[in-house]
């Protein structure tokens, strides 16, 4: 049966919900707000007023080669990222889940990537990456040139996507263990005395059964790829070498407070948010039809 909560004191509810009302109003529809205005318009560097240009500054995006090839390389990263993370994830689930020696230590060691932020591991794949230090500097003293991805722009790509792989490794690892953790035993059981291997009983029982849960993650990866690789690009490539790296948010961060085109950025920030919102209108009208929830 249903609860609800009633109050005798009708400004109570009001008040206790204002402070996240006065936070969603002041961090998200204002700003939102703001962006719409500044995209239907033409805002000037350095002041001076706005004029009204109607869909001038979309026009001007959608005809911008640089900017499909940054719209393409987004996509790219966000499959590539999402699919690293979301595989290791599993895998390291599916051998905590088996209750494997030291699986204790490492069911909290897994989840640790997760609480850095995105600049912090930014910085150290730098280091780890640099082609002048540590294993790779080594390797690079053998064969002169074969990595650099300060010039190389396919070697910086990887490691930016490697990197955000990284991070949300510890996420998908929380979700994936917790959904497996939910199947009962006896299914699992069944299937192996009816002779199913391992990899068999995965495919065949964990992985059918776990599909709610992979397709929250998958949605949370890809908006995640889209919106969350800012701080981790800029501590790592600044976008370079020769915009190799630029993907969307970048490249609306670059164009709006380095090439000061307000309204532009704001234009593409409006497509990114529809961009989003629009892939994730799709998977749950056609890809959730496939999910099975009981």
């Amino acid at each position: 049966m249903e609860r609800r909560a009633y109050y005798r004191n009708k400004v109570l509810p009001w008040v206790l919900i204002a402070p996240q009302l006065l936070l969603v109003l002041v961090f998200f529809y204002w700003p939102t707000s703001q962006a719409l205005y500044w995209a239907f318009t033409l805002e000037q560097p350095w002041g001076g007023g706005n004029t009204w240009v109607g869909f001038d500054n979309f026009a001007s995006i959608f005809t911008d080669t640089r900017y499909w090839a940054t719209a393409l390389r987004s996509a790219f990263y966000a499959v590539c990222a999402t699919a690293i993370s979301m595989t290791i994830a599993l895998t390291l689930a599916l051998f905590v889940d088996r209750a494997l020696k030291g699986t204790r230590l490492f069911q909290s060691v897994f989840v640790w990537p997760y609480a850095i932020a995105a600049p912090a591991a930014g910085v150290a794949f730098r280091f780890m990456f640099s082609p002048q230090a540590g294993f790779i500097g080594a390797i690079n003293q053998v064969w002169p040139g074969i990595w650099d991805p300060s010039i190389v722009g396919w070697q910086a790509l990887a490691m930016v996507i490697v990197c955000h792989a990284w991070l949300g490794i510890g996420y998908n690892f929380v979700f994936f263990l917790a959904g497996l953790q939910m199947i009962p035993r006896s299914i699992v059981e069944a299937g192996a005395m009816d002779g199913a291997r391992p990899l068999r009983r995965m495919l065949d029982l964990q992985l059918p059964l776990l599909a709610p849960t992979t397709f929250f993650l998958l949605i949370m990866n890809l908006i995640s790829s889209f919106t969350d690789s800012f701080g981790l690009i800029d501590t790592l490539t600044e976008g370079g070498p020769v915009g190799a790296t630029e993907v969307m948010v970048y490249k609306i961060y670059f164009d709006g407070f380095k090439g000061l085109d307000y309204s532009g950025a704001a234009a593409q920030s409006i497509v990114l948010m529809l961009l989003v919102i629009s892939l994730t209108f799709i998977q749950f009208k056609w890809v959730e039809r496939r999910i099975h929830y009981s």
